[in-house]
């Protein structure tokens, strides 16, 4: 194992009719606040009526910016800001899922920045402070109410960058399982796919060999994740696989599976970026794509990891680690597809003419992750196995 240091200051509230705590908890930071949230869904489940109302009772003038798209665009990102500025706001709360997250702490760093908030996603420019955020979670996905990460689509450019700092981290993050009661089968199935991802990334890459403490916490969780997603399907007001998923999606991103493991990659989150930048593909659906094309990828170069969590999360006995590998992913896209998550570049309609621009894009993400061993030709290699 090595060396690490684990901080995570997010105070999380968790359970029933926890919405409605929102206003007191708000009340510390201020009396003014950005109010961001999406598009008609939040008003739907009652979760904004309870927001609102909280909010009111404590006090806290809430001015709402709404319109957050799945893949969250640096344009409206930037009116946020404008918006966010203008009004004074003390405070930024998100009320919806990793999207409305991401692009809410964002807008917090851009407050105060004194250049354009798009720099501090190219490395041009570091975040150093921002306004509080505090979120209510209705999608259990992402993990970005337990990180501080924010990631941004600009639709000139066609890049979809991130960044990570102390300084967006939640200060407190509202979850409520009862808040995901309305969410749709499909993007069920993308959050369940996103939630694993982040757990495999570093499971899969990281190259310490004496992590069983690390290996056994994302193994379980990974059960985990399966298990409810798969109850939630079957009934969709389920209370306790709704509460397992959305705190195992919550652990999957907040640290805890990464103490520890050195250095890793994320060679899924490079390919499903560049699906979300090129054709505003739901995250999710990029990672169900990418994920079994890598992994078969992987696997013919080393196949031990991949064999650990088909033995452990998969159910396969076979003793040869290349077909137990090999029987695991399989297994795994089976899952995807019984989920109703998209397995193949087609299913998305994209056509195998469009490799050379998705390997283009990847590659960019490759180079300002210092990723240098995928290569354009390593890239094409694994598209191939994802058509």
């Amino acid at each position: 194992m090595q060396n690490f240091m684990f901080h995570n200051p997010t105070r999380i509230i968790f359970g029933k009719e926890t919405v409605k705590e929102i206003g007191r908890e708000a009340a510390a930071f201020g009396k003014k606040a950005l109010l961001v949230y999406g598009r008609s869904s939040l008003k739907a489940g009652g979760v904004y009526d309870c927001i609102v109302s909280s909010l009111s009772d404590a006090g806290i003038e809430a001015i709402e910016f709404s319109g957050v798209s799945s893949n969250p665009r640096l344009s409206h990102l930037r009116l946020g800001v404008e918006k966010a500025r203008a009004e004074g706001v003390e405070m930024v709360i998100a009320a919806g899922g990793g999207s409305v997250l991401d692009e809410a702490k964002a807008i917090a760093v851009g407050i105060p920045a004194e250049g354009d908030v798009w720099d501090f996603f190219t490395g041009a420019a570091e975040v150093k402070k921002a306004l509080p955020v505090l979120t209510v979670l209705t999608l259990a996905a992402a993990g970005s109410e337990m990180n501080g990460g924010s990631v941004i689509t600009n639709e000139e450019t066609k890049q979809k960058l991130a960044f990570i700092a102390p300084a967006a981290q939640p200060a407190v993050s509202i979850l409520d399982p009862t808040a995901t009661f309305t969410v749709s089968p499909e993007y069920t199935a993308y959050s369940a796919v996103d939630s694993i991802s982040h757990l495999l990334e570093g499971y899969l890459t990281q190259k310490d060999s004496e992590t069983p403490v690390q290996d056994r916490y994302v193994e379980g969780l990974v059960s985990v994740i399966m298990s409810s997603t798969d109850r939630i399907l079957k009934d969709p007001g389920e209370y306790e696989a709704r509460a397992s998923m959305m705190w195992a999606a919550t652990l999957a991103w907040n640290g805890l599976a990464l103490s520890g493991t050195g250095e890793v990659n994320f060679p899924n989150h490079m390919l499903a970026h560049a699906l979300g930048a090129l054709y505003d593909v739901p995250h999710g659906a990029a990672l169900s794509i990418v994920m079994p094309g890598w992994m078969t990828w992987a696997a013919r170069r080393d196949p031990a990891r991949i064999a650990g969590l088909a033995r452990s999360v998969l159910g396969v006995e076979d003793p040869t680690p290349d077909t137990v590998a090999a029987e695991g992913i399989g297994r795994l896209k089976s899952w995807f597809r019984s989920i109703g998550a998209s397995t193949s570049l087609s299913a998305q309609g994209i056509p195998a003419s469009d490799m050379p621009a998705i390997t283009e894009n990847a590659l960019m993400m490759a180079e300002a992750w210092a990723m240098p061993e995928y290569t354009s030709s390593r890239i094409e290699e694994i598209l191939a196995l994802c058509v």
